[in-house]
């Protein structure tokens, strides 16, 4: 994780990838009134989840809390203000404008040009404020894999957002032929640490149109698929391992704490426990 400070602020990378960049914002928050201009290099979405702030853009100003999710447009100038002590932190989310337009309900995005939102803010639902939660902790902690941390990352924004229609459709035969296809990536290597780019690529669609439509025909996010596709391995190979550390290794896991604790929610029990039970019988 890359991260960078100043007297004013910290920023802390927690996931960069072809598809998205997510970023952990820390600001002190000592200037109470408004400070100097500031301009956006590219488009993205920021989610407060502690303390307060004001963004001054023009005449419209929006309180920056965590039942908000702001839009910051490309070279679009704004201001900020603290008029609450204490400082405040943000979970900065940005996507390539071609899947972020893929996302955006089109009601949501001025006409013409490059892309940019007709708001400066939306409200967010519990729901939403938990998955900021999750993703972060998960990225902090190292806990969530690229894969899974990409997934939750586009069901945030999507969520976020509002759902965008134009691909909910009912699962079609060509809805399952493209999901076979990416089952038979993920098959190809299961200790592989994919990323969702990677996967898109080798079915040729999107990796939003590739996250929804696997969701649609399997009814769960192609992560814990793959997930699921790892931790039945396992269960094959148990047997054959001394080490459950090389075994998590060779499985693509980026721990043996994690391996664990993600095969007893599976299964109910730990992978030594199940290992265990094999050797008694």
């Amino acid at each position: 994780m890359a991260s960078i400070s100043s007297s004013e602020f910290s920023v802390q990378t927690l996931l960069n990838t072809e598809t998205i960049t997510i970023r952990d914002v820390v600001c002190r928050g000592e200037c109470r009134h408004k400070g100097a201009e500031e301009c956006s290099r590219f488009t993205h979405l920021v989610f407060p989840y502690r303390g307060v702030y004001v963004r001054h853009l023009g005449h419209d100003d929006a309180v920056a809390e965590a039942n908000q999710v702001l839009f910051f447009n490309e070279a679009e100038g704004y201001r900020v203000s603290h008029p609450v002590r204490g400082g405040d932190a943000s979970l900065v989310v940005a996507i390539g404008e071609s899947l972020l337009r893929e996302l955006t309900p089109k009601e949501q995005i001025r006409e013409g040009g490059a892309l940019a939102f007709r708001r400066q803010r939306l409200r967010i639902d519990p729901r939403t404020q938990v998955l900021v939660a999750l993703l972060r902790h998960s990225l902090n902690g190292k806990i969530a894999e690229t894969l899974e941390a990409e997934t939750l990352a586009l069901t945030l924004v999507r969520r976020a957002l509002g759902e965008q229609t134009s691909h909910a459709a009912q699962s079609s035969q060509g809805h399952q032929k493209l999901v076979d296809r990416a089952k038979l990536a993920l098959s190809s290597d299961l200790t592989r640490r994919w990323t969702l780019a990677e996967i898109a690529a080798e079915v040729r669609v999107s990796p939003v149109y590739l996250t929804q439509v696997f969701q649609q025909v399997e009814a769960m996010p192609l992560y814990r698929y793959h997930l699921r596709l790892r931790l039945a391995r396992a269960l094959d190979m148990l047997g054959r391992y001394d080490d459950l550390t090389t075994l998590s290794m060779d499985l693509g896991f980026s721990s043996h704490s994690h391996f664990s604790s993600t095969f007893r929610q599976a299964y109910g029990r730990t992978p030594a426990e199940f290992r265990r039970s094999i050797h008694r019988r």
